[in-house]
């Protein structure tokens, strides 16, 4: 696609305009040359429902609150022009909510194991009272958070002037002798000498309790433990409000937010015989409307529906979703570039969006022959496959969103870029996006090869000094394999995106 600038705005294509991705907002940007933390790397996002509120995750076990600002701004001028029936231009703008520190680091010792502190995963829940409530899990253990303002409550209306009190003493007044009594530790005395004010009994009142202003809290209201052997993958809300699934490797539990000391095992792929273990579970969603539906995805590359109520153990799933592999084409590499990442179900239910290692694909819940969709992401990388597997590279776990109306998805890639595509009826918009304050900067599809080899790979990922980090295609771009945008996020009602680039989240709107 060409660098269209404003024009593109105005294109359409199949009926549908193209964007022009403006950007936002950043937070925790970095500055040139600066040392990114390791703690600070943003491991997980995600939107609430409402869009209203954003949330996300780091390797130090933290979850930072985001709220958004213009639209309680500017609702009434959002009110004038719909009745003018002039189009509303908003400006999407978040701010710094609150944080905490969801989980520490751990060790188990019976395994003789180190849990990281990382968050995996956020899931929000349905909010109540003013209160926001929200999921979160690392490698081994899933929290549910309540986040709320609390009234800070301060005593005042006292019988004795504050400015005279030292703290919880004696009272510095006319009223009281100083001479040599002795005060015990709440501010009592020994001598029962007290001498009240002129006005005597009647002029004592009772002091007031005031709330002046208002904190927020973040409490862990409970803690779902020692459910999993091993690595927790995907949390997952289920549209009842009520129960949550948890997926690792091999198996997939069924909670009830309320009950935390119990679960339900619902999935299970593990082979009596280890040794035949050909596939482990990679992602696991809950359909968004029918609530005993799920999906989970492989690292064969397959996707599995299951209907909870043909029976309790859903060894057997009701629907089937994977790509028939070209004849010839099997390689080394295919089994790994397979494995599917992530998944999505579309707002409705009736679309699954999955990511493998090269491409999104799009799979209608009803036509299981095949995906009806394939979206080619860095297509240039597949002559390199070598390489990316020696620097591990080729592990690296990609996310991916659909917008709320269904139009589009998204997913990252190296060097920090994105991919934007269009996957309504005839639709060719294919958009390369950079995480950076310019993001049109790259626009056009990558070339199908590269013009350098990646045998240095190995030493970037290791971050060894002096090694060459970048690979420059025929067009010139430059990527780097050091840094990837894995997280990103879709709001749920506008075309706005959030993006996780290292520690910083960068905030863009179309």
């Amino acid at each position: 696609m060409n660098n269209g600038g404003a024009n593109a705005a105005m294109a359409t294509v199949g009926g549908v305009q193209l964007l022009e991705w403006k950007f936002s907002q950043v937070f925790g940007e970095r500055t040139a040359g600066e040392e990114v933390q390791e703690v600070d790397i943003i491991s997980a996002i995600e939107f609430d429902r409402t869009g209203n509120h954003l949330a996300t995750g780091d390797r130090g076990g933290r979850v930072v609150l985001f709220e958004r600002t213009d639209t309680r701004d500017h609702v009434g001028h959002q009110r004038d022009l719909e009745k003018m029936d002039y189009p509303v231009n908003r400006h999407p703008e978040f701010r710094y909510k609150t944080e905490f520190q969801s989980h520490e680091p751990e060790f188990d010792y019976l395994k003789s194991l180190e849990i990281e502190e990382k968050i995996n995963k956020i899931r929000w829940c349905q909010s109540a009272n003013g209160a926001l409530f929200l999921l979160s899990t690392n490698d081994k253990t899933i929290k549910f958070w309540k986040v709320q303002e609390k009234k800070v409550k301060k005593v005042c209306d006292m019988n004795v002037d504050s400015t005279k009190a030292m703290g919880n003493g004696p009272i510095v007044g006319s009223s009281i002798s100083t001479s040599s009594k002795q005060y015990i530790a709440n501010g009592g005395c020994t001598h029962n000498d007290f001498s009240f004010p002129p006005g005597g009994f009647p002029s004592l009142h009772l002091p007031v309790v005031t709330s002046h202003e208002t904190n927020l809290m973040a409490r862990c209201r409970r803690i779902y433990a020692h459910a999993h052997d091993y690595h927790i993958n995907s949390i997952s809300n289920n549209s009842d409000g009520e129960t949550f699934i948890s997926a690792d490797d091999l198996r997939i539990n069924l909670w009830n937010l309320e009950i935390s000391n119990q679960s339900f095992n619902i999935v299970d792929v593990k082979p009596a015989n280890m040794e035949d273990l050909t596939e482990v579970i990679t992602s696991a969603e809950f359909h968004p409307t029918h609530c005993n539906t799920l999906a989970y995805s492989s690292s064969r590359g397959s996707i599995r529906l299951v209907d909870m109520r043909q029976s309790a153990l859903c060894d057997s799933h009701s629907k089937l979703f994977e790509e028939q592999e070209a004849p010839g084409s099997r390689s080394f590499f295919t089994e790994i570039i397979a494995s599917i990442s992530d998944i999505k179900f579309a707002k409705d239910g009736r679309l699954i969006l999955s990511r493998d290692y090269m491409t999104l694909k799009l799979w209608d819940i009803n036509m299981d022959s095949g995906p009806v969709a394939t979206f080619q992401i860095h297509e240039y990388l597949r002559p390199k496959l070598c390489d990316l597997y020696e620097s591990d590279s080729i592990f690296d776990k990609f996310e991916c969103c659909l917008s709320g109306d269904g139009l589009r998805v998204a997913t990252g890639s190296y060097s920090n870029l994105f991919r934007v595509f269009g996957c309504s009826e005839g639709s060719t918009e294919a958009m390369t996006l950079e995480a950076s304050k310019n993001p049109m900067r790259r626009q056009g599809q990558p070339p199908s090869r590269a013009s350098r080899s990646l045998s240095s790979l190995s030493g970037v990922v290791r971050r060894v000094k002096g090694a060459d980090n970048s690979v420059v295609d025929a067009n010139g771009n430059t990527f780097d394999f050091t840094t990837k945008l894995l997280h990103l996020a879709w709001h749920p009602t506008e075309n706005s995106l959030a993006c996780a680039a290292s520690n910083s989240l960068y905030m863009y709107y179309a």
